[in-house]
């Protein structure tokens, strides 16, 4: 692992800590409390060897962003967050998260959520003037041909989760649209999860993952998707074989520093 690897897609949850959205569609794990996932988090990062972190605030906890805020509190300035919030957050709202370590806001095409694509750019501008962005979990097939104008238009970076979680038995023309965007620079992407659309160890993701890192690797990130939460029919990963299949579908050790260390650094530690 390159000196100073960011580990840019993880969540954290808290057995009953903290209060759970009324609109989840699952529980966290029982048995441990915010200090015991925050030991097998940091074991996590330890067993890689990432020095540096996102939490991306889970939707079980809906709009109440006190774990991962908590969560960032207590592991220190080297963890960056992504936040929850609902159309028509106000300036302040975001001041309080940007001061708490956060960095972007995500809405959600794919399990729902509380944050839609309109309100979230009516809240660009204010983001633009606090050094944030947006992240988004999307469907590249469906979501991105009505979405790719917009995004070129953003005033703030977008973020597309998951490769564009894309349907791997073809190349779309929406995931087409999406190495366009990230080729242009015009949007960012993680090559994470790919266990949600493809069975260990991951070979049949490698050529849209591979396409979307030599489009431009300064537009691309690495996230482990730790600790895998709303699995649906996935199989529960092991992250050191995500990793593994990282470098097996991006292999040139330059490219893996700018998606490890130099396009995180740059997009989060504002």
């Amino acid at each position: 692992m390159p000196k100073g690897a960011w580990d840019a897609h993880v969540h954290l949850v808290a057995g009953d800590d903290f209060p759970l959205w009324d609109g989840r569609v699952e529980d966290p794990a029982p048995g441990l409390d915010l200090d015991g996932w925050l030991g097998v988090f940091q074991r996590h990062l330890d067993t890689l060897g990432f020095e540096r972190a996102v939490i991306v605030h889970s939707i079980l906890y809906g709009d109440d962003n006190s774990v991962t805020l908590e969560a960032i509190r207590r592991l220190g300035p080297h963890i960056r967050g992504v936040g929850l919030v609902r159309d028509g957050a106000t300036g302040q709202d975001l001041d309080r998260l940007y001061a708490a370590g956060i960095r972007a806001v995500r809405l959600n095409y794919v399990h729902g959520g509380v944050l839609t694509w309109d309100g979230a750019q009516t809240m660009a501008p204010m983001l633009a003037d606090r050094g944030m962005h947006i992240q988004m979990l999307a469907f590249a097939d469906q979501h991105v041909p009505g979405l790719a104008d917009d995004v070129r238009a953003c005033p703030v970076p977008v973020v597309f989760d998951h490769f564009g979680w894309p349907d791997l038995t073809a190349v779309s023309d929406g995931f087409k649209q999406l190495v366009e965007l990230v080729a242009e620079g015009a949007a960012f992407v993680k090559l994470s999860a790919p266990y949600r659309v493809s069975d260990a160890p991951y070979v049949h993701a490698d050529g849209h993952i591979a396409m979307l890192a030599k489009a431009n690797p300064k537009r691309c990130l690495w996230g482990s998707d730790w600790p895998h939460l709303m699995l649906a029919d996935a199989r529960k990963p092991d992250a050191g074989a995500l990793f593994d299949a990282f470098s097996r579908a991006v292999p040139d050790a330059d490219m893996r520093q700018t998606i490890l260390v130099d396009t995180p650094q740059s997009l989060f530690d504002v």
